[in-house]
Protein backbone atom coordinates (compact mmCIF):
# COMPACT_ATOMS: atom_id res chain seq x y z
CA UNK A 1 0.00 0.00 0.00
CA UNK A 2 1.13 3.54 -0.80
CA UNK A 3 1.51 5.71 2.30
CA UNK A 4 2.45 9.18 0.51
CA UNK A 5 1.39 10.97 -2.08
CA UNK A 6 3.90 13.03 -4.04
CA UNK A 7 0.61 15.51 -5.63
CA UNK A 8 3.23 17.34 -7.94
CA UNK A 9 6.57 17.21 -9.08
CA UNK A 10 6.88 20.63 -7.71
CA UNK A 11 6.22 19.64 -4.45
CA UNK A 12 9.19 19.79 -1.36
CA UNK A 13 6.41 17.73 1.06
CA UNK A 14 4.72 14.35 1.03
CA UNK A 15 1.29 13.83 2.19
CA UNK A 16 0.86 10.17 4.45
CA UNK A 17 -1.96 8.40 3.53
CA UNK A 18 -1.32 6.32 6.74
CA UNK A 19 0.08 6.41 10.22
CA UNK A 20 3.83 6.95 9.52
CA UNK A 21 6.23 5.55 12.62
CA UNK A 22 9.71 6.88 13.22
CA UNK A 23 12.23 4.86 11.37
CA UNK A 24 9.84 3.37 8.39
CA UNK A 25 11.31 3.28 5.10
CA UNK A 26 8.72 4.42 2.59
CA UNK A 27 8.42 4.30 -1.70
CA UNK A 28 6.98 7.09 -3.07
CA UNK A 29 6.72 8.16 -7.11
CA UNK A 30 9.52 9.30 -7.70
CA UNK A 31 11.95 8.11 -4.62
CA UNK A 32 12.07 6.56 -1.04
CA UNK A 33 12.43 8.30 2.27
CA UNK A 34 13.30 7.48 5.60
CA UNK A 35 10.67 9.02 8.34
CA UNK A 36 12.68 11.36 11.04
CA UNK A 37 9.43 11.53 13.16
CA UNK A 38 6.58 9.28 13.54
CA UNK A 39 3.38 11.21 11.12
CA UNK A 40 0.28 11.49 11.82
CA UNK A 41 -2.08 10.34 8.90
CA UNK A 42 -2.41 12.90 6.55
CA UNK A 43 0.00 15.02 7.82
CA UNK A 44 2.93 16.02 5.15
CA UNK A 45 6.48 15.00 5.88
CA UNK A 46 9.36 16.62 3.50
CA UNK A 47 10.84 15.50 0.95
CA UNK A 48 14.22 16.89 0.86
CA UNK A 49 15.90 19.30 2.90
CA UNK A 50 14.21 22.87 3.16
CA UNK A 51 15.97 25.41 4.98
CA UNK A 52 14.61 28.40 7.09
CA UNK A 53 12.39 30.89 4.91
CA UNK A 54 11.92 28.60 1.75
CA UNK A 55 8.60 28.28 0.37
CA UNK A 56 6.98 25.03 0.93
CA UNK A 57 5.34 23.51 -1.99
CA UNK A 58 1.84 21.08 -1.87
CA UNK A 59 -0.33 20.90 -4.82
CA UNK A 60 2.30 22.98 -6.86
CA UNK A 61 1.50 25.87 -5.11
CA UNK A 62 3.37 27.34 -1.87
CA UNK A 63 1.52 26.66 1.03
CA UNK A 64 3.97 28.18 3.36
CA UNK A 65 7.09 29.55 4.91
CA UNK A 66 9.68 26.67 6.84
CA UNK A 67 10.60 28.69 10.05
CA UNK A 68 13.46 25.97 10.49
CA UNK A 69 15.70 24.10 8.61
CA UNK A 70 13.76 20.82 7.76
CA UNK A 71 15.51 17.53 7.48
CA UNK A 72 14.06 14.96 4.50
CA UNK A 73 11.76 12.53 6.15
CA UNK A 74 10.94 15.33 9.09
CA UNK A 75 7.36 16.02 10.19
CA UNK A 76 6.32 19.01 8.67
CA UNK A 77 3.46 20.69 10.39
CA UNK A 78 2.52 24.26 13.17
CA UNK A 79 5.86 23.89 14.38
CA UNK A 80 8.32 23.70 11.24
CA UNK A 81 5.78 25.80 8.98
CA UNK A 82 4.43 29.55 8.52
CA UNK A 83 1.40 30.30 6.40
CA UNK A 84 2.61 32.88 4.05
CA UNK A 85 1.29 35.87 5.57
CA UNK A 86 1.98 34.52 9.40
CA UNK A 87 0.78 32.34 11.64
CA UNK A 88 -2.75 33.35 12.90
CA UNK A 89 -2.13 32.16 16.16
CA UNK A 90 0.69 34.29 16.89
CA UNK A 91 -0.64 37.60 18.42
CA UNK A 92 0.38 40.58 15.48
CA UNK A 93 0.06 38.74 12.60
Amino acid sequence: MQTLLLLSDKDNVLTSTGVIKKGEILNYTGGTITAVNDIPIYHKIARAFIPAGSELYKYGEVIGIASRDIQPGEHVHIHNLEGARGRGDKKGN
